[in-house]
């Protein structure tokens, strides 16, 4: 590769920084967007080049930034616009390079209705989609675009699908500009395993291997590990073939990930994030590829044919998170000091001294661990942990050293019911006791009901509200969206109130009891922080 080039990443954080990496390696000039709030973070610090632009959205101001910094290449990161088959004709109408996948095999990959139809061709199995009432209770409304948790929402009775509807379609159309929505039949504890693709011009598709990624909060993945933990070699094997048959299928180029839920023997494809992945570091571990180089060398026309694929070892990747351990709500702030481990791989996009705002992704960086097998790589990633030290914003540290500790998760227990059955932060299961009370017995009493499961996205939806003084205040900092109540009108207990946005998610803080309106204390569009009031009831 020519090291009179230059290549511009259409994004931020970590993404940029990893991107910026191997360009650094191969002599690729880098350019940096900055878009508001980002003005001196550290994709802009490491880049030798940066470009102001007024939203990493708007792919008008990101060919324009392209152009003005003379890069001939673009790459989209991931989230934003990384899937936007309307960018990506945009970059190559501009005379740029695109390193990413053809248009034509995003727009048809990337709406999700779209690829299910596409893998029932391909003989690929998939969930059903339809009308709520022909799929039934519960199911899962979903982003037609994008990927990464957003746009989601379980919905359990048909007295919730309206709120699920129009949430959905506004935290999509804020993290991808596009609201289109849809309703699938909902697997309330399946494993998601995906498998990373590559393909290039010349009609080669290759699978690198399997990711499981089954423990999610929020519908967002906090841990990824390859291989899959105790996945057998045919259910294996079926989810390469899968996944190569659509890739073949829509005629995929790139770096890109067919993702699956898998429940006992049987595989459903969920859909194809037409990017590179936030966890493919851990492909990168095990197989000792650089998936963005080979991303370039695809989009210089290189061909893929006679690449050496092999695995070797176990790699887990953990993200380290600005959020509350327990209920996974974003704590921006400044990052007054910060340790990361040195004896493993870190992706990070802060560093010391920087600011994690609310209006991105709370991402401080990734901890990736690799070992001869998974013991070894999770005792890796739990030492790692243990150094790391992060002062000035709360964090999710402590929840990712309880779920690497944990003994169900050691077992390779693991499916997307996960923290539903093991609640974040609580005391790991008894063992079994010893001796004759290990065997078979009986008491002639009556079984104690089981403890339901906790619900973590409800747990985080109820945070907000205040004890008996009636105030509601804000569970996080966050713009208001919606305000739900007037003064005066009278409210039933989780009643929603107000709609918080923040880092493109959206929280609902609910009516802690029954009661009036004494005094709404916000209005759409002003900025909250964490504590401040959005609703005064009347006393309970």
């Amino acid at each position: 590769m020519s090291d009179a080039r230059t290549l511009l990443v259409a994004n931020r954080g970590e993404i940029a920084v990893r991107i910026f990496s191997t360009c650094g390696r191969l002599g690729l000039r880098t350019i940096a967007v900055v878009g508001p709030g980002d003005e001196g973070a550290l994709h802009a610090r490491v880049a030798d080049a940066t470009v102001p632009v007024v939203s990493y959205l708007d792919a008008e101001a990101l060919v324009a930034a392209a152009r003005e910094s003379g890069a001939e290449l673009v790459h989209p990161g991931y989230g934003f616009l990384a899937e936007s088959a309307v960018f990506a004709e945009a970059v190559l109408d501009a005379g740029l390079t695109w390193v990413g996948p053809p248009p034509e095999a995003l727009r048809r990959g990337g709406d999700k209705l779209e690829s299910k139809r596409i893998a029932a061709v391909a003989g690929v199995p998939t969930l059903e989609a339809g009308e709520p009432d022909e799929l039934g209770f519960p199911l899962l409304v979903k982003a037609a675009a994008g990927g990464g948790g957003r746009g989601m929402r379980v919905v359990e009775r048909p007295e919730e699908l309206e709120e699920a509807l129009e949430a959905a379609s506004r935290e999509a159309e804020a993290a991808f500009g596009d609201g289109t929505v849809y309703c699938e039949r909902y697997l309330p504890d399946p494993r998601h395993v995906e498998v990373q693709l590559l393909g290039d011009r010349r009609g080669t598709v290759l699978a690198l291997g399997e990711r499981d990624c089954s423990v999610q909060r929020r519908h967002q993945k906090v841990v990824e590990e390859s291989p899959p933990p105790g996945l057998g070699a045919g259910v294996r094997e079926r989810l390469a073939s899968h996944a190569v048959a659509f890739g073949r299928a829509i005629g995929y180029e790139s770096a890109g990930t067919a993702e699956f839920l898998v429940e006992g023997d049987e595989a459903y494809f969920l859909e194809l994030n037409g990017r590179i992945q936030v966890e493919h570091p851990v492909t990168e571990a095990v197989t000792g590829l650089d998936l963005v180089e080979l991303q370039l060398r695809v989009a210089d026309g290189e061909s893929l044919a006679g690449l050496q694929v092999a695995s070797e070892g176990h790699a887990v990747e953990a993200r380290l998170y600005a959020e509350d351990p327990r209920t996974f709500l974003p704590r921006p702030g400044p990052v007054r000091r910060l340790r990361l481990p040195a004896g493993i791989r870190v992706d990070a996009g802060v560093e010391e001294g920087d600011e994690v705002g609310g209006s991105y992704d709370p991402m401080i960086g990734k901890l990736i661990a690799h070992g001869t097998d998974r013991s070894e790589a999770l005792d890796r990633l739990s030492e790692a942990l243990d150094e790391t030290v992060v002062e000035g914003v709360t964090t999710n540290l402590p929840f990712l050293r309880w779920l690497v500790a944990h003994p169900a998760f050691r077992a390779g227990e693991v499916s997307t019911g996960f923290l539903g059955r093991f609640p974040p932060l609580s005391p790991p299961p008894l063992p079994p006791p010893g001796g004759p009370w290990g065997e078979g017995w009986r008491l002639n009493l009556a079984a104690a009901p089981p403890l339901p499961a906790l619900q973590v996205e409800a747990a985080a939806q109820t945070s907000g509200a205040a004890g008996g003084d009636g105030r509601v205040i804000a569970p996080m900092p966050g713009k208001v969206i919606d305000v739900r109540v007037e003064t005066g009108e009278q409210v039933e207990s989780h009643q929603p109130l107000v709609v918080l946005e923040a880092m493109k998610m959206e929280q609902v803080v609910t009516a802690p009891y029954d009661g009036g309106i004494r005094t709404v204390d916000v209005t759409v569009g002003d900025q909250v922080t964490t504590g401040a009031v959005l609703v005064t009831l009347e006393t309970a």
